[in-house]
């Protein structure tokens, strides 16, 4: 996916495909996990569509569950979807960083042109 250091750094229109892949992967990914919790909270929590939204949505960006939890398997769903939404935010970041941090890498190694030395 990434040129190796002994290649030429990507072209600027080509970095910026690859970052729009990036991140039309990580909001997928993000999509994907925010359904997974707004079905878990409405189905095991009992809760209200919105309101499932609304936890799955809070409890994926960091801030905290919104809505009290009456139900065990509602309960041990939010304990699961809480620890699985901190890897999925960190996993996310990766995949967001990667292209910046590899033309960033792949820029500080590259050769200098012949043309500049002259």
């Amino acid at each position: 996916m990434f040129e190796h250091r002994s290649q030429p750094l990507l072209p600027l229109a080509l970095w910026r495909q690859r970052l729009a892949r990036s991140m039309l992967l990580a909001g997928a990914i993000i999509a994907v996990t925010l359904a997974i919790g707004v079905a878990g909270y409405h189905y095991l929590g009992r809760l209200a569509w919105i309101d499932a939204l609304l936890d799955a949505a809070m409890i994926l960006s960091g801030m905290g569950p919104m809505s009290p939890l009456t139900t065990v398997p509602g309960k041990l769903f939010a304990t699961a979807y809480a620890l699985f939404s901190g890897l999925i935010f960190i996993g996310s970041a990766g995949v967001l960083a990667a292209p910046w941090l590899h033309r960033l890498l792949h820029s500080l190694q590259a050769e200098p042109d012949d043309d500049a030395e002259g």
